[in-house]
Parts: structure tokens; sequence; C-alpha cells
């Protein structure tokens, strides 16, 4: 996995899966919380950008295992 993703990685990583399939964002091994993603992508200056949409609950142990945040 590149430090830096792009479209491409993400869309491979993405093809396979159930396109209605909920997505969240796992934020801060430190505190483990799981993120909604907003629904519009901005791009800007070479990067495309999808924003926060607010906090959903507590990561499950299990995404912070499979992440090697514990």
């Amino acid at each position: 996995m590149p430090q830096y993703m792009t479209i491409g990685h993400l869309l491979r990583q993405l093809q396979d899966l159930d396109p209605t399939l909920p997505i969240r964002l796992a934020v801060n091994p430190d505190w483990p919380f799981t993120h909604y993603l907003a629904a519009e992508v901005v791009v800007r200056d070479g990067k495309a950008f999808i924003a926060d949409d607010g906090q959903e609950g507590y990561l499950p142990p299990s995404v912070s295992d499979a992440l090697v945040w514990s």
C-alpha cells in the first residue's frame, strides 16, 4: 500500500465490494472512533478531498486489530 493513496488505488480496493456497503473512516488510534464521510468529493489543487461528516461512534476492536492499532 502506498503512503499516499491515489484514486486508482482506492478504486481497485473498492471495485469488488457491494456498492450498498456503508463506508466509514477510522480515525486516530489513540481515540479510535468511526466517522461518516461527506457525500461530495471536491477536487482542488490536483487533489481529491472527501470531508468528514461527523462522528458515528467507537471503532470496533476487530477493526483496530486489522489496522494494527492495538
